[in-house]
Order: structure tokens, then C-alpha cells, then sequence
């Protein structure tokens, strides 16, 4: 693949389809968020891909310029949810949800897209119902399959959902979690949600809150996989088109803000006062208006200078500092602050994936957590900053012998 070829730009949003769109920031060229180099591959030059944001002015969606293409981004994907506890625990508590909200039994069947290494299958699975999961990550997959999560590596088309209704029948649940924000071509998917889903099944995803994102100042949720930024109000745009409806939403703290959004065919589901609820957050969040995201900008340039200032101060008293978790944000956020093994020593990040890899673009090694008592740093930048409780509980021991926690959002902070 030549680089005109992975890489295309946006001409028209993908939601209302209409062509009115104003670029409102960018974070520059920036390698792609879950690239993790081999030290062969760090000595070679690194592919850079723009990374600006566009506001759509007749339908307010907030979504990437540029497409790279999803064989390049997923393919070879390292990111496997399992490894973290949290989401382990997170997706226990969603499948019991689920399966009594929407009185599942043995023959009900649960299709989770992009379904990783079966975390959300796996849970289903033991409470009885038939599960199918879809994952175009190959090596992820056969983690799954190993597993005894049935998983079909490729990823969902209308051509796939009718080869599994004639092989499966249809599904009463179909999930997506963080996997909406990653799809281009929504009106496929959607079309082959009509295809798959049975007549009274509902499709549940879950997603990054628009309103948190601004709110919060998280900026590092902005990379190349990440291609729409969902508000509950351009969700029922975007269904709308398609004869369905969303009729429940809730809240959920993963990734420091998220929504659980809840999909069915037009008049199969009453809708629930929490649909209103969230469009008035909404509207007085003035996601409508353009200034709030050039407004936005600004404060992720506060944020920036705060962090790099900080981390410049530290250096200059001779600390040693690391950095915790090496997740797509946090890859982001280096790159866009410039932030390289002249500030961070290391990355500590629990998936052994990524451990003896080095970063996209800054090249920091990548270690696992034993690294921590061996070369135990002065402080410990959280770049995995929506698993900061959990990771200060799980090494409280560095705390007492003095290293100090840093948070790098919504403003950079020691703890």
C-alpha cells in the first residue's frame, strides 16, 4: 500500500452526509496511536498521518479529517482488553445488565463486534446464551478462540451479517463498545445491524462521551482509530436515516466519561425519559456551536504548557521520571506535547503485547511493571489516566518509598 492509498481525506460527514465542515483543531502529523515499533523498527523512518478534527455545521458532528485505512490500523492490532481488571469487572456488570434487562435465555443469541479477546463474550457466555463474537484483529482472535469464544476474524460488512443469519439466525443483542467511534463507513454497519438483528432485538453500544471530552479537556481520546466523537443528539441523527431509534441511554465511568447507548427498529421500545435527559445536557453544552470547539483548543494548548513546564522543572532538579501505561492516549498526548526520553526515562505498561516494543513516534522503551522496583523512578506520569485509581492502589508500595504520582488531564497535577 502506497501512503495515498492508507491514508484518505474526509470530503463529507458521515453522518448527515452533507459537505459543510470547518476544520476546528488540529494535534498536527502523528504516527498511528498503536504502533508499537520493534527495535529493528525504531531504526527506521516512522510513517506520519495527519490528525485534524472537523466540526459538521448542519448536523454538529465532531469527527476526523482523515481516514487511515482499517487493514493497516487493525490487523495487527495490540491492544487486548483482558489485561485489565477494570474493564474485566466492567463487562461482568454489562452482560448481567443486559441479559435480565432484556430477559435473555439459552436460545438468545449475542453478538459483540469487535469483540476483542471475548471480554464481553466471555460473561454472556456463562450465563447461558449463544455467543458469536466478530474481530478482524487475527492474532486477538485466536486468543479468543483458544478460549472457546467463537469468533469470526474479519471485519462486519451486510455480506458477513447475512452469511451468519443463514448460519446462526438473527440476533436478539447485538454489542459494539468502543468500537463505533473506530468505523468510516457507518451507513454498512448499520445496514448490517438491519440484517442481523432480530425484529424485537436492540443493538447496545458504548462510546466516549462528547461532553465529558470537552469538559475534561481529553484531547488524547483524538487519534487515528478514533474517527467520530459521539454526542447522544448525532446518534439519533444518525439512526434516524436508517428507520431506527435510540431509546434508552445511560452513564458509565470507563474512559473517564462513557455512554451506553441503546438502538432498536422504530417503535419496538418505548423511549425512556433518560433520551431527553441527555439531549438537554447537550444542548446546554452547546455541542451545536462551533465555538466550543475552538474554544477547546485553547485549553488543550493550557494544557500542554502546563505539563511540559512541570515536567522541564523536575528534569532540572535531576528527578527521574517514568510514564505508566503506554495506551493510545497516552501516545497521543507525547506526541502532541513533544514528549520523548529526554523527559521519560521508560513506560510501564501491563500488557505483555507491548512490553520490549517502544512507543510511536517518541521511541520510549516499553517495560513491564517489575521494571518499576528495580530502577524505581522520583515520579510516575499516569498516561493511563482512566485507571489511575486502580494503578496507585496496585503499587501503593512505590508511594511509601517516595515516588509521587503525576495526572497529566484535565491539568496536569502531582498527587
Amino acid at each position: 500500500m502506497t501512503k495515498k492509498e492508507i491514508v484518505k481525506k474526509l470530503t463529507y460527514c458521515r453522518v448527515c452526509k452533507e459537505r459543510n465542515l470547518s476544520r476546528v483543531f488540529t494535534l498536527g502529523p502523528t504516527p498511528l496511536a498503536n504502533a508499537f515499533l520493534s527495535k529493528k523498527q525504531a531504526e527506521k523512518e516512522e510513517a506520519f498521518f495527519p490528525l485534524d478534527v472537523y466540526f459538521c455545521n448542519n448536523c454538529s458532528f465532531l469527527q476526523l479529517g482523515h481516514v487511515v485505512s482499517p487493514e493497516v490500523l487493525f490487523n495487527d492490532y495490540v491492544y487486548v482488553s483482558s489485561t485489565s481488571k477494570v474493564f474485566v469487572t466492567h463487562f461482568e456488570d454489562f452482560a448481567k445488565k443486559i441479559f435480565l434487562k432484556f430477559k435473555l435465555d439459552k436460545s438468545s443469541l449475542v453478538i459483540d463486534i469487535g469483540s476483542n479477546d471475548g471480554i464481553l463474550l466471555k460473561p454472556f457466555k456463562k450465563l447461558g446464551t449463544r455467543i458469536l463474537g466478530i474481530e478482524p484483529a487475527k492474532e486477538i482472535a485466536k486468543v479468543a478462540e483458544k478460549q472457546g469464544i467463537e469468533t469470526i476474524s474479519k471485519f462486519f460488512s451486510t455480506d458477513l451479517a447475512r452469511k451468519v443469519v443463514n448460519e446462526k439466525g438473527k440476533a436478539k443483542i447485538i454489542t459494539a463498545n468502543n468500537v463505533f467511534a473506530h468505523i468510516d463507513d457507518l451507513d454498512e454497519v448499520i445496514k448490517g445491524l438491519k440484517i442481523l438483528l432480530s425484529k424485537d432485538g436492540a443493538f447496545v453500544m458504548e462510546a466516549p462521551y462528547l461532553v465529558d471530552f470537552l469538559d475534561k479537556n481529553y484531547f488524547d481520546l483524538v487519534y487515528h482509530e478514533h474517527l467520530s466523537y459521539w454526542s447522544v443528539s448525532t446518534l439519533i441523527t444518525l439512526f434516524r436515516r436508517f428507520d431506527m431509534e435510540v431509546f434508552d441511554v445511560a452513564k458509565v465511568d470507563v474512559h473517564g466519561g462513557t455512554i451506553r447507548v441503546f438502538v432498536g427498529n422504530k417503535g419496538n421500545f418505548q423511549i425512556e425519559g433518560s433520551v431527553k435527559k441527555f439531549i438537554d445536557i447537550e444542548k446546554k453544552a452547546a455541542l451545536g456551536s462551533i465555538k466550543t470547539y475552538l474554544d477547546f483548543e485553547k485549553k488543550i494548548q493550557e494544557n500542554k504548557v502546563g505539563l511540559i513546564s512541570l515536567l522541564a522543572s523536575l528534569k532540572s532538579k535531576g528527578k527521574k521520571i517514568a510514564a505508566y501505561g503506554a495506551p493510545a492516549k497516552g501516545n497521543t498526548l507525547l506526541n502532541f506535547f513533544s514528549i520523548g526520553i529526554e523527559s521519560l526515562d521508560y513506560v510501564v505498561d501491563d500488557s505483555s503485547w507491548k512490553q520490549g516494543l517502544y512507543t510511536p513516534g517518541k521511541r520510549i522503551p516499553v517495560v513491564s511493571s517489575e521494571f518499576l522496583y528495580k530502577e524505581k523512578p522520583d515520579y510516575l506520569l499516569i498516561l493511563a489516566w482512566n485507571f489511575a485509581d486502580s494503578i496507585m492502589s496496585m503499587h501503593r508500595r512505590l508511594e511509601k518509598n517516595g515516588v509521587r504520582f503525576i495526572i497529566p488531564v484535565p491539568v496536569p497535577k502531582v498527587l
